[in-house]
């Protein structure tokens, strides 16, 4: 469902940003990333068959979970600073993956929808989404999740949307369409999180 990639492009990226955040990792506990830091641009499309390819983003995210058992309390605490530039806590870090893998599994078209998003990740990324928004003065009035009983409140005087939480969400990161009314044209997604989304 991404315009231009293929399923196998999809799966390489999510792989080369496990990759990344497994670096990211290291560094927060003071382990010198060994080689260069990986880079999450989408990737060339190759020959590589689909076990190959379903192969290697197996063993990136492995090697990721085993990362996060070797951070100690303290570790979790460090900033570390994403590839564009942006200063975050190391824990952040697991939420930047949930919301990759979530993303990019729609992105996929194999019968998994924003219908499908777990209510909790839906909660958490309309909740950094619109705070976000609402510190860049994003002309949306409010938004409410009708479903989980959640309201934000973004721009005074802007349009109000009303919507199932998921719709919301696939709205404002780019995966469906708008869910009704005369609503403005959200930024690329994810902007990177003001300093008080940062909560665990």
């Amino acid at each position: 469902m991404l315009p231009g990639w293929s399923r196998g492009q999809v799966l390489t990226h999510v792989a080369r940003s496990a990759d990344a955040y497994t670096w990211l990792l290291r560094s927060a506990r003071g382990s010198t990333p060994a080689g260069s830091r990986p880079t999450t641009s989408p990737p060339p499309d190759t020959s590589a068959t689909a076990m190959q390819v379903v192969g290697e983003l197996q063993v990136s995210l492995e090697q990721f979970a085993a990362e996060i058992g070797e951070l100690s309390a303290d570790d979790w605490s460090q900033m570390v600073r994403a590839l564009a530039g942006w200063p975050h806590p190391a824990w952040f870090t697991l939420r930047r993956c949930l919301r990759e893998l979530e993303t990019h599994h729609v992105d996929l078209g194999r019968d998994y929808r924003t219908q499908d998003w777990p209510a909790s990740y839906v909660v958490w990324a309309l909740d950094d989404t619109l705070t976000t928004m609402k510190a860049q003065g994003f002309a949306l009035g409010s938004a409410e999740a009708i479903d989980l009983g959640r309201k934000w409140t973004i721009t005074p005087g802007g349009p109000a949307v009303a919507a199932a939480g998921h719709e919301l969400l696939g709205w404002l990161a780019g995966r469906s369409a708008s869910p009704g009314g005369q609503l403005p044209v959200p930024p690329q997604w994810p902007q990177p999180p003001v300093a008080s989304g940062f909560t665990s």
